[in-house]
């Protein structure tokens, strides 16, 4: 048995990273993209193009999460995560096959554009099957830590990201990146694509859902169903993932374009503290989703919720000070913070919902969330920035939607130790 979580784990794991490295690719080179796909020669008007088209690709995913979570109750959560790992890694290995403003004029922003909403539709099925697959696989006991991976893996996906982009940039120098090394990282997307594709296809289904086959359980109307039995779980849902949605985004895609453009840090530093802040996550959340098994689930999110509106306004501060030192460690206190929070949630969402409706309940509530509140964050913060000219105005917006998650879990009830609901 504990081979096979392993292997669980490890298949669903790789595949997530693979879909959050492609996602990374995108924030981490934001500014580039501006450049590339938008006719302006203001760096911060170009910026801001580029967050709306990122912001676009979320608008697609609560369609996609309706879409592939009703597949994932009725036929299987393996058959869909398969299917999603090739179609968002086939998207972005198109990004970096597409022409140029300078080539192409708007025809190229178009296409920018869509092959984003259809990366985003594909994407609505990633997490919330990688939470649903690994929280039906693992013991009781145990369901905090194994659902935490894939939070672990989706940000080792933005530092690889991230690295990556740092390393080519000290390699190629800024002008050669900002011209066609670019790229590189986004053709990546197609063979790790593939090494995802094999590794779950060589999956069993989970052991809860193939129960439901079995004993011919399975939900015909699985969509329906949530909406008119699951109503209030879905408000908790939403609630706990408002402050995940804003902080990944804001550190992933928001921080890097932010230290160069707002702070002028160079581009080498820019990267090097994004990528040690994200580091610092992926570190920390499988320790702080085993602490939740032994002390609840509420406890760490209240304190992650709890940490962001106390040192939201502090961190920016360091972040602002011009300091490399200082930024990385305004960075990593954000870091420790959702890493808490991140630790605790994905088994917390799994344990609202029951088995036959787990899947698509998640989804609906996940990329509403995720949608509203992340994919609007690095165009928000940005217009922030332009409407109050103080480089501190983020931390408001953060401080804001942590009390609206803390107050939501502080409402909620504690399942840790439990069985999962069928």
């Amino acid at each position: 048995m504990a081979r096979q979580l392993r292997k669980v784990l490890f298949a669903t794991g790789i595949g997530h990273f693979v879909e959050w490295f492609d996602f990374g690719l995108y924030g981490t080179l934001a500014t580039i993209i501006g450049m590339q796909f938008f006719h302006t020669n203001d760096p911060a008007t170009a910026l801001l193009s580029s967050f709306a088209v990122f912001g676009a690709g979320f608008v697609m995913r609560p369609l996609g999460g309706l879409w592939f979570g009703s597949l994932g109750d009725r036929i299987g959560r393996r058959n869909v995560l398969v299917t999603v790992i090739l179609l968002t890694s086939g998207a972005t290995f198109t990004i970096g096959l597409l022409p140029p403003w300078s080539q192409a004029g708007m025809f190229a922003t178009v296409l920018l554009v869509l092959v984003r909403l259809f990366q985003g539709f594909a994407a609505g099925g990633e997490n919330a099957g990688a939470t649903t697959f690994l929280a039906e696989y693992a013991p009781a006991d145990r369901r905090g830590y194994f659902t935490s991976w894939t939070d672990t893996f989706g940000f080792m996906a933005f530092v690889a990201a991230s690295g990556l982009v740092l390393l080519l940039t000290a390699v190629l120098g800024e002008a050669a990146m900002n011209d066609w090394g670019w790229r590189i990282p986004f053709l990546l997307a197609g063979p790790l694509g593939w090494i995802g594709l094999y590794l779950r296809k060589n999956l069993e289904d989970s052991p809860e859902f193939l129960a439901l086959l079995k004993n011919r359980q399975t939900e015909a109307t699985p969509l329906r169903t949530t909406l008119t039995t699951a109503r209030r779980a879905l408000i908790f849902c939403i609630g706990f993932v408002a402050i995940k949605a804003v902080m990944h985004w804001m550190l992933q895609t928001f921080i890097p374009a932010y230290l160069t453009t707002t702070l002028h840090y160079p581009a080498l530093d820019a990267y090097t503290i994004t990528t040690l802040g994200l580091l610092v996550i992926a570190v920390l959340v499988p320790f702080m989703g085993y602490l939740s098994d032994r002390v609840g689930r509420k406890p760490l999110m209240l304190a992650g919720c709890l940490g962001l509106i106390l040192f939201a306004w502090p961190a920016m501060r360091m972040m602002a000070s011009g300091d490399t030192l200082s930024a990385s460690l305004g960075l990593g206190l954000l870091g420790v913070c959702i890493a808490i929070f991140d630790g605790a949630c994905n088994a917390a969402m799994a344990e609202l919902f029951p088995t036959r409706i787990r899947y698509g309940s998640i989804a609906m509530a996940y990329n509403f969330a995720v949608a509203f509140f992340g994919g609007v964050t690095p165009w928000l913060l940005a217009y922030l920035l332009v409407a109050t000219d103080n480089p501190l105005s983020p931390a408001l917006y953060v401080m804001g939607v942590a009390l609206l998650s803390f107050l939501t879990v502080l409402r909620a009830r504690e399942r840790a130790g439990l069985p999962l609901r069928t």
